[in-house]
């Protein structure tokens, strides 16, 4: 496995990458933003961990650039700010994860772990609910035959929509479940993803597959089902 470490502390890189190759992992590192913008842009990794204090282009930024041209190779944020209004904002920005310095490295391992294993290829490779097509190795999503065009988060959560088609899920299951996030009643980043995604699955079609189950949660109605 392959990580790109984007981090200006050299204590801190100098831990993560001696941890990383002693479980295997190849670590290529950058100590500002711009650095790893050009790594990020012209290579391929597993999994990408972005600091958001670095100098010339912030966290932030480099994470919203790496999602434009990208949208499916994971990043985590591993910084400082520890807010819930820090989280949310990176999780919009298209961050997959977010752990807070101090860490533990164990913590740290399982977390990018995890977030390959999920990017890698999964033999349950077709979903699908009426006329809506989900492949999770190819990343493709078409309804009635018309290619949909996702961001890596869109399209986390219309999969976890989709497994559970018929089931109503809370908003703390797809907080837990798409964002690795602790739900927070203040915050609104379910709805506003599901509002994207709404935007992209239903409203150019005659049918409404997303719905809203007052004071539940969320469920993706198969057509085929009813």
């Amino acid at each position: 496995m392959k990580i790109l470490l984007v981090e200006d502390e050299l204590k801190v890189v100098s831990i993560l990458k001696m941890g990383f190759e002693e479980e295997g992992y190849e670590v290529e590192v950058a100590f500002d933003g711009k650095v790893g913008q050009h790594l990020a842009l012209q290579n391929t990794y597993d999994v990408i961990l972005l600091d958001i204090g670095l100098p010339y282009l912030n966290g932030y930024e480099l994470c919203e650039q790496i999602r434009r041209r990208d949208a499916t190779v994971p990043i985590l944020m591993l910084t400082a700010l520890g807010t819930t209004d820090n989280k949310v904002d990176a999780f919009h920005l298209g961050a997959d994860d977010y752990v807070v310095k101090p860490f533990v490295f164990r913590e740290l391992l399982a977390r990018v772990q995890a977030l390959a294993r999920r990017a890698a290829p999964s033999s349950a490779v077709e979903l699908q609910a009426g006329d809506l097509e989900l492949n999770t190795r190819t990343k493709v999503v078409r309804r009635a035959g018309q290619l949909l065009t996702l961001t890596a988060r869109e399209f986390a959560l219309l999969a976890l929509l989709l497994q559970h088609k018929n089931e109503v899920l809370t908003r703390p299951f797809i907080a837990e479940k798409v964002w690795s996030l602790k739900f927070d009643t203040g915050t609104n980043v379910v709805d506003v993803y599901i509002n994207y995604l709404r935007n992209k699955v239903d409203k150019p079609f005659d049918n409404q597959l997303i719905q809203t189950v007052v004071g539940m949660g969320y469920v993706l109605r198969d057509e085929a089902a009813a």
